[in-house]
């Protein structure tokens, strides 16, 4: 397989389901962490490596490194790799999906931006998601039945509990105090401006199809998606907060092996749910809109993500996201009609409000 993003939590735990399941690694992609990518090379052997800064080749412990984004691209055409898993961070992570796919790979995606900005362009027949929400809805739909609505769980990020009157004094380091776990930065401030969940009830849109998409909060990350059929019945997928289990199932699909250990609902004793709402969320004001129109992702995650370096430079406050991107939603109207619109798109949102 080629791993794009080894370096990552998604990267680690897919490296810990390939050396269980003795599969190749043929490609390592990882950002700056070179330690790490060290570690990695000496465990798994790739036959190539591709890391972000050219400067830091000489860091590396390969003989056939390279750097840079094209490299990327030209490690997955020369690939004869059949998978390709895709754990990059933000919008970088879309020509590669999109070469991966043109090259007849299938995708094991956990990058979020590859569907909601590209998902126009996406063979999504290649696409096997690997977040544990849309992994829930794959379970429960192979039971095909009539389906009346699709819903996945948040957990409600850094900011579930606080005074709504406090937000606007939020910091980077409040926004990196999640409840559940410890992810990246910022996948961690989309949890907590409700950004990351919007993003897959998009995922989910572009994978499964039109039809009725909701999201609620659970507050203990142990049931990630529900289904409520047309029969009246509701069926919950519960399973621990692990990478772990859709990744096996995304590297090996005639999976028959125990991955994670179930969960003891004795243990667990009882579960939260909340409703997500406006007032704490306001990125949720747009919701129903940008599901019946799906194509205006690329604005939301180019303002999303211009506003994070802003916030994270400490020239914006962290509501003020939120407000950034309702306000790029607002002031563009624009669909792209081929893969190259797309890039045009998400620069002019950028433009837009570095102002």
């Amino acid at each position: 397989m080629v791993l794009l993003g080894s370096t990552g939590s998604i990267g680690v735990n897919t490296l810990i389901i390939a050396k269980k399941f003795n599969i190749e690694v043929e490609v390592l992609v990882a950002g700056r962490n070179i330690a790490l990518l060290n570690e990695q090379i000496k465990l798994h052997n790739p036959k190539v490596v591709v890391i972000a800064d050219q400067n830091e080749i000489e860091f590396v412990q390969h003989h056939n490194v390279y750097a840079g984004e094209e490299a990327i691209l030209e490690a997955i055409k020369q690939s004869k790799s059949e998978i390709v898993v895709n754990a990059l961070v933000g919008f970088l992570g879309l020509k590669p999906t999109l070469m991966a796919t043109e090259c007849g790979k299938k995708v094991a995606l956990a990058n979020k931006e590859s569907l909601v900005a590209g998902g126009n362009f996406v063979d999504t027949s290649k696409i096997t998601p690997i977040d544990s929400e849309h992994f829930g809805l794959w379970y429960l739909l192979n039971d095909a039945k009539p389906v009346k609505k699709m819903i996945i769980t948040a957990s409600g990020g850094a900011f579930r509990d606080w005074d709504l009157a406090k937000l606007k004094d939020a910091t980077l380091a409040d926004t990196q105090k999640h409840p559940n776990w410890s992810m990246g930065q910022k996948i961690t401030i989309d949890s907590a401006t409700m950004v990351n969940k919007m993003f897959e009830l998009l995922e989910a849109r572009w994978l499964f199809g039109e039809g009725e998409y909701d999201a609620i909060i659970e507050t203990k990350s142990l049931i990630h998606a529900l289904i409520d059929f047309k029969d009246g019945s509701t069926t919950a997928h519960f399973a621990h907060a692990s990478m772990q289990l859709p990744i096996a199932y995304a590297l090996n699909q005639t999976m028959q092996e125990e991955i994670l250990k179930p969960i003891n609902l004795l243990e667990v004793g009882s579960l939260e749910f909340r409703a997500i709402t406006k007032e704490r969320y306001p990125i949720w004001e747009i919701k129903e809109d940008i599901l019946k129109n799906p194509h205006k992702g690329v604005i939301i995650n180019a303002a999303n993500e211009i506003s994070i370096e802003q916030f994270i430079d400490n020239k914006i406050g962290f509501l003020d996201i939120s407000k950034n991107i309702l306000k790029a939603y607002e002031h563009f109207d624009l669909k792209a009609s081929n893969v190259d619109d797309i890039f045009v798109i998400d620069q002019e949102v950028r433009e837009f409000l570095k102002g």
